[in-house]
């Protein structure tokens, strides 16, 4: 009977309603996924139940924020670790276990919801994590909620923050590494490539739509991510089809952009023939590649020529 309840997601409360001991949840018949919240043995503690646990906790004028507001949104992000909620100040709580609490001022139009969650809105949450993430990051979280249309350019240029990362925002990028990769070009001192161009054959045919694009050096840059390795056919196909359009390709992997960003700068500077503007580095004040490196020397990424 148990099991059946709550969808399987039982707390000490639920048990003392049903008129059990809270001894029953204690067995090796359920496993703790939080303070005082229980599911059955075997059942896998997901990212939803764990939200779901959390949401049975807080008090009733709090909302999830942060990242885990931003995956309830939609994002691609990590929300459990830890859970963040947010309760408008002032407020007499300022600790839940498990949780990272916030107190904040909330205004009208920061709150929503996402299904039957409560959540800092979409707005108000990037403004939260980009306030807190270096400019690559932040610039990540803004392009994947413009590509997802859960908000409009319009609404967060209304916003101070903003006008911060408004200049490197593509609402147009696939994936959060491929912006990643736009990022330490640009950042690195390069020309802003275009993004998902079309690309066309003398004849008009359709051939291919690069991640990146620099149209007048016809030099094409992608990431290879995993999805490339299981399409590997149809993205050699494609990859013919461009070369015999005349454009030229670069491709790099995650430990490219990660871990030698420098060399990625390098790579496409000598195919476009430029000289990286380093004084665009030291406009932001910061390093041009916010990622933890470590010594690696991976091969040389392919470059493709018709």
């Amino acid at each position: 009977m148990l099991s059946a309840m709550s969808g399987g997601l039982l707390t000490l409360s639920d048990a003392r309603e049903a008129g059990l001991g809270p001894w029953r949840l204690r067995t090796k018949a359920w496993q703790r996924i939080g303070p005082e919240t229980y599911v059955p043995a075997g059942v896998e503690p997901t990212r939803e139940l764990r939200v779901e646990a959390a949401y049975r906790r807080i008090p009733d004028t709090a909302v999830f924020s942060g990242f885990t507001a931003a995956w309830l949104h939609g994002l691609d992000v990590e929300p459990c670790q830890p859970i963040e909620i947010t309760i408008p100040a002032p407020c007499n709580t300022s600790t839940l276990a498990g949780m990272k609490v916030r107190r904040r001022i909330l205004i009208a139009g920061d709150t929503s919801s996402a299904g039957r969650y409560p959540v800092t809105s979409i707005v108000r949450t990037l403004h939260d994590l980009v306030r807190r993430l270096s400019l690559t990051e932040g610039v990540v979280l803004v392009d994947e909620a413009l590509h997802k249309r859960l908000v409009r350019v319009d609404a967060l240029q209304q916003t101070r923050w903003f006008a911060r990362i408004y200049e490197y925002v593509e609402p147009k990028a696939e994936s959060p590494m491929e912006t990643r990769l736009r990022m330490v070009v640009v950042l690195g001192g390069l020309p802003r490539p275009l993004a998902q161009v079309r690309i066309y054959d003398t004849r008009g045919v359709f051939v291919g739509r690069p991640d990146l694009y620099y149209p007048e050096q016809r030099l094409g840059i992608e990431y290879d991510g995993a999805i490339h390795r299981t399409t590997l056919a149809e993205d050699n196909r494609r990859q013919n089809a461009l070369l015999g359009a005349g454009v030229r390709l670069l491709r790099f992997t995650a430990a490219d952009v990660l871990q030698t960003p420098e060399r990625v700068v390098a790579d496409v500077s000598r195919e476009l023939g430029i000289i990286p503007d380093r004084s665009v580095a030291m406009a932001e004040g910061r390093h041009p590649f916010p990622f933890r490196t470590r010594k690696l020397s991976p091969p040389a990424p392919m470059v493709l020529s018709g």
